[in-house]
């Protein structure tokens, strides 16, 4: 599954992107040359250092972890996504300057429906309708690695939601600003005729930053708080976890590995 995911990586980017910005030609044929060259940087540049990784982790998965062990692994993978978009802020850049007034506004309205989902799923339910959702979508994650988890570690895991400070409405607020920065941003863009793709790339960089580190006060201890929280959880769960889950969780990151290695030895 991850070798047929991977190798249909450029599909699903392109009709990702399409879903927000209702492409046209010439803009697709553009992306799509963008997208092939981005996924070949990613094979040469990125892949080596996923088996690397998944090999670590194959090792890891075997002791016991704490909370450190495991806030240094989310800050390798931090830095490995902020390569992906620094990356890749020339084709987006390219493609934010074609944009047209109405892709902007298809854009908009594609947050909105988004918007609606997760006021649906987070905003819109209980307390514990909410904590039921939160609480099945880590287990379907954690179910994944390790096969399943027993009644006891289910219990653990929704404790651990429940004292995480998860808040939906302030989480909603940072998402709505983003979305409409993010539309700020590229307006702006079009307004300017003489815009460069290099200072569109300052401008994406920007508002990824800002993306990164929120100017809304006190959301940036908030987001770093959830991390640890999100550190803490992981290790508890890890920790209650049998040998058998273990070895479920090493046969299934030695498989992502063979199929990484698949992928680097092809053509």
């Amino acid at each position: 599954m991850l070798r047929l995911a991977y190798g249909q990586a450029d599909s699903l980017l392109y009709w990702w992107i399409d879903g927000y910005a209702d492409l046209q030609e010439p803009q697709t044929a553009q992306l799509r040359r963008d997208i092939d060259a981005y996924l070949a940087w990613h094979r040469d540049s990125e892949l080596p250092g996923y088996v690397t990784r998944l090999q670590a982790w194959q090792q890891m998965a075997q002791s016991e972890s704490t909370p450190e062990m495991a806030c240094q692994q989310f800050d390798v993978l931090r830095a490995a996504y902020l390569r992906l978009i620094e990356r890749g802020l020339e084709p987006m850049a390219k493609l934010a300057l074609s944009l047209s007034p109405q892709q902007l506004q298809h854009m908009q309205r594609k947050y909105a429906r988004n918007n609606r989902e997760f006021e649906q799923d987070f905003i819109r339910v209980s307390d514990e309708e909410r904590l039921d959702h939160l609480t099945d979508k880590a287990l379907e994650r954690y179910e994944t690695l390790y096969g399943r988890l027993n009644p006891a570690q289910v219990r653990l895991l929704r404790e651990r939601i429940r004292a995480s400070g998860f808040d939906a409405a302030r989480i909603n607020a940072e998402r709505l600003r983003r979305q409409g920065d993010l539309l700020r941003t590229l307006r702006d863009l079009q307004a300017d005729r003489g815009t460069t793709t290099a200072t569109a790339v300052i401008a994406l960089r920007r508002w990824h930053e800002r993306v990164m580190q929120s100017p809304i006060p006190g959301f940036a201890a908030y987001s770093e708080s959830l991390i640890r929280n999100g550190c803490e959880q992981f290790a508890a769960v890890h920790n209650s976890t049998t040998p058998e889950q273990r070895a479920h969780a090493v046969h299934l990151l030695k498989a992502y590995e063979s199929d990484f290695r698949i992928l680097l030895a092809r053509d």
